[in-house]
């Protein structure tokens, strides 16, 4: 650049020698730069190129290329007129606009390697002749008997023939309170035996497991999510054919029309190119998306996908998990019968546990005394010389199907044989705005539904205190992933929001996903955005800033298209230089990115 401004400030007073050794100086600061810089252009042009399509690095690639070939013939005939310059700045800017889109774009969303990491652990399996053997999962047969201890995690889908446990079973239905398994009760790989030894009747290893079914349900989602196209490149597939056709019209009409010698004629060709040189188009999209951005990162909000604010401009309906999302995800105790000393005596037991119920329980007693001599009987409860605390028939003695109907996780509590039991009932409290956050949803003419795998009871209380109409429990994965589809099917573009690993398929399958902070690693990645806090008011802030910027960016393509209309003929006529081409390009951006700056001003309400 200093050198060109050299070039331009000196005009006639300056010798031909002098201009000409500033510009061979100028070529050989400037190729070698423009080789490199142009490269990720020119694998994407050619690329595109090959498949029979194009995209808006193709007349960047020409445009450059173009012009520094014919600077480069200026130079070696004393030529006048050399955009080495112009060439290496508007790479420089272009650069700096895919490397703000690769930061908009984050980490890649293919992840479900991680989940089968899940079930990719070592099966002990019981031999013909009684000796155990542990085994791959994949070479584990359906039929056979798998035992695991306490603290391990399951590699395979089957029946549970001997031992009670509690399973940590959030892989698959995404409720974080532990489920109780007895003989004859279904276990799925992925998830945690938290207490108690099991034997298991293999049904199912490998890839014929549950957890391998999420993966492909994940997989089959990506692929038809990366179909989708984003809208610069939906315009570009019109407008570089146009942009092209023109450079060589005007080339051919100026040579053979009007006569005029082919370096001049290729002059003008080249104006039109860098006139039209999408520049503009091609921020119009990430100049939004990093200032939109920008404003949902301070909201709290990291959004990770280029195309994710282009789909939620287009959501109307929002499906919630339950667990984590709509609700805490920590279990607390519930208000019931039972009295403060119950409650002080039954903490002092739980304290000793780790199991989530007694934490829970110890928490809700503030500060409770540590109970002595207590024992932990895996996958039945607590026992502190004659008190009991746990599983109904572990405290009373009695048939678990003898135990009052409960309607949600609970511990029994009981201080001798004398006491009469006592039941702590345990819930997970609603995000302290989902009622808000749900009626602001509807006020924005947005479907509400919510989809849980936890059971009926539990989903219909939470359905009602957030005052969500439509719900559905008992929803596995693939269950998930088809009413998405049938709602898909209905003309709706769903946003779903969810955290547990057995949303991740669901993540991928909606149009576009949210997960919070606190979910799991899994729903994260799935996830299109994710957002921190406890709150689920940054649902309703994500979609009204993309709804704004989908308005900025439709606004810029009008401002670029409205330039290029403007300027072409000008630059087909002979009235533009290249020099004022690349300036009328760079001036287009600045208006470019003056619109997109409107997106940081917030709505006044």
């Amino acid at each position: 650049m200093l050198l060109s401004v050299s070039v331009w400030s000196g005009g006639g007073e300056m010798g031909p020698a002098t201009r000409d050794l500033l510009h061979w100086i100028s070529a050989l600061i400037a190729l070698p730069a423009v080789a490199y810089a142009i490269r990720p252009f020119l694998k994407s042009a050619w690329g595109v190129l090959r498949r029979g399509h194009t995209n808006m690095d193709v007349p960047i690639v020409l445009g450059v290329g173009l012009a520094c070939g014919m600077s480069l013939w200026e130079t070696a005939s004393s030529g006048e007129h050399v955009y080495f310059d112009s060439a290496a700045a508007l790479l420089f800017f272009l650069l700096i606009g895919r490397y703000l889109d690769a930061i908009a774009r984050g980490r890649a969303r293919s992840s479900a390697e991680n989940l089968l990491a899940l079930s990719a652990v070592a099966v002990t399996v019981e031999q013909p002749d009684g000796t155990l053997a542990t085994l791959r999962p994949e070479r584990v047969e359906a039929g056979a008997v798998a035992r695991v201890a306490a603290g391990d995690r399951i590699g395979v889908d089957g029946e549970v023939i001997e031992g009670r446990a509690d399973i940590d079973t959030q892989a698959i239905t995404g409720e974080t309170a532990p489920q109780a398994v007895a003989p004859g009760d279904a276990v799925h790989a992925g998830t945690l035996n938290l207490s108690g030894a099991l034997r298991i009747r293999v049904r199912a290893a490998g890839e014929g497991t549950l957890l391998a079914e999420i993966v492909r349900l994940m997989e089959s989602a990506e692929q038809g999510r990366a179909r989708a196209v984003a809208l610069a490149d939906r315009v570009a597939r019109l407008y570089a054919p146009v942009v092209h056709t023109l450079a060589l019209g005007t080339f051919l009409w100026w040579t053979l029309a009007l006569g005029v010698a082919w370096q001049d004629s290729l002059l003008v060709a080249i104006s039109v190119l860098i006139v039209t040189c999408p520049c503009a188009l091609a921020l119009a999209v990430p100049a939004v998306q990093v200032i939109a951005s920008g404003r949902l990162f301070k909201s709290g909000i990291l959004l990770k996908s280029a195309t994710a604010l282009e789909r939620l401009e287009a959501v109307d309906a929002v499906v919630f998990d339950k667990t984590g999302t709509l609700t805490t995800g920590l279990a607390e105790l519930a208000p019931g019968d039972w009295s403060a000393a119950d409650l002080a005596a039954a903490a002092a037991v739980a304290a000793q546990s780790r199991h989530p119920l007694a934490r829970a329980l110890a928490a809700a007693a503030k500060v409770p005394a540590r109970a002595a001599d207590v024992t932990e009987v895996a996958g039945e409860g607590l026992r502190a010389g004659a008190a009991r605390l746990g599983r109904w028939s572990f405290v009373t003695g009695r048939a678990d199907a003898d135990a009052p109907a409960s309607e949600g996780p609970e511990l029994w509590w009981r201080a001798d044989a004398a006491a009469p039991p006592v039941r702590f009932g345990f819930a997970q409290g609603l995000r302290t705005d989902a009622a808000e956050t749900v009626a602001r949803l509807r006020a924005m003419g947005m479907q509400v539904r919510l989809l849980s795998g936890d059971r009926p009871e539990a989903v219909a209380a939470a359905a009602a205190a957030a005052g969500i109409a439509d719900w559905l429990a008992e929803q596995r994965p693939g269950d998930k992933v088809a009413r998405l589809a049938e709602m898909r099917s209905d003309g709706r573009r769903v946003l779903m929001v969810g955290d547990g690993i057995n949303d991740a398929p669901a993540l991928s399958a909606a149009e576009v996903s949210l997960s919070p902070a606190s979910a799991s690693d899994l729903a994260q990645v799935a996830a299109d955005a994710v957002f921190q806090g406890d709150r689920l008011a940054p649902v309703v802030e994500t979609l009204v800033v993309a709804r704004r910027a989908g308005g900025l960016v439709r606004g810029n393509f009008a401002l670029a298209l409205g330039y290029n209309l403007f300027t072409i003929p000008l630059a087909m006529a002979g009235l533009v230089t290249p020099l004022i081409a690349a300036i009328a390009m760079s001036t287009s951006s600045l208006v470019v990115m003056g619109n997109a700056l409107r997106l940081m001003k917030r709505d006044r309400r």
